[in-house]
């Protein structure tokens, strides 16, 4: 049952939360102790709140899930993890991260049960609503963003990043329901709700519509930002972002892979190996 319960936990999906580390980073705040383990504290709360609300997501979708064709194996619609236990697994989490939050930031406190209500709304109504789907799960993105902008002092924290994040999880978003429609076919209303109201030609648009922007945004932050280096060598972290927009589109077109962008992540080495040198590179530019 632990086993089951940690797997219920999506520990492989707390590569999400990094996000919490963007206001440590691009504000310069690296190499301050203070700064670091608040961000660090910060991080582990918002990966503990994450995997409740994986936990409540899982027991709202328990009978959809038995129909799906790879969900179905996960340890709550299959049986292995009892429903009593997994409800009980994500209230102590709850109960345990808040308080903590309060205590690391009043205001970190507030975006976390931000969070919390918020996607306990989509895992209940909001994820049956195409669109408004996409655009809560690029909000929760933006949230992790935030939550790391409370817990340290900020002084020179762009604007800009959170636009790039908004429309780099709409990027991911969009390119989650287009594999999964692509993978359940005409079935797909049954297994999700929300995809009876897309198709693959609006997905490939949307799709199109949010890349564009997003390395339209990224490249506008790289000089316009008020804290970068005046050389403008910011700029030479452009082809990172261009190659990663465009190798994630090519495995969810020809590979039919991006169901599941974690494991994405986690999978496909010159993802890594581009998003490796992405951070390099913005540590050299900002450190050195």
């Amino acid at each position: 049952m632990l086993s089951a319960l940690i797997k219920t936990m999506r520990i492989r999906q707390w590569t999400k939360n990094a996000l919490v580390f963007f206001a440590l980073v691009f504000d310069k705040q690296l190499f301050q102790p203070n700064a670091l383990l608040r961000t660090a504290g910060g991080f582990i709360l918002f990966c503990l709140l994450s995997s409740a609300v994986y936990i409540f997501n899982d027991l709202s979708d328990i009978e959809a899930d038995r129909q799906h064709p790879n969900k179905k194996n996960r340890p709550l619609p299959s049986g292995k993890l009892p429903i009593n236990l997994a409800r009980a697994a994500g209230i102590f989490l709850v109960i345990l991260v808040m308080p903590l939050g309060y205590l690391l930031s009043p205001f970190f406190a507030a975006v976390l049960l931000a969070y919390l209500l918020l996607m306990l709304a989509y895992s209940k109504w909001l994820k049956h609503i195409p669109i408004l789907d996409v655009l809560i799960i690029s909000a929760g993105f933006v949230l992790r963003v935030h939550a790391g902008v409370t817990l340290i002092t900020i002084e020179r924290f762009s604007p800009w990043l959170y636009v790039v994040t908004t429309l780099g999880a709409l990027y991911l978003g969009f390119g989650k329901r287009r594999a999964e429609l692509a993978l359940l076919a005409g079935n797909a209303n049954s297994h999700r709700r929300v995809l009876d109201g897309y198709t693959v030609p609006l997905l490939d648009q949307y799709i199109l519509i949010v890349s564009s922007t997003t390395i339209v945004a990224y490249s506008l932050y790289t000089f316009s930002a008020p804290n970068l280096p005046a050389n403008h060598s910011m700029m030479l972290t452009i082809p990172f972002v261009l190659y990663g927009v465009f190798r994630y589109l090519y495995l969810v077109q020809s590979k039919h892979a991006g169901g599941a962008p974690e494991e994405v992540l986690l999978s496909d080495r010159p993802l890594q190996v581009t998003i490796l040198l992405w951070g390099l590179a913005i540590l050299g530019v900002f450190y050195l």
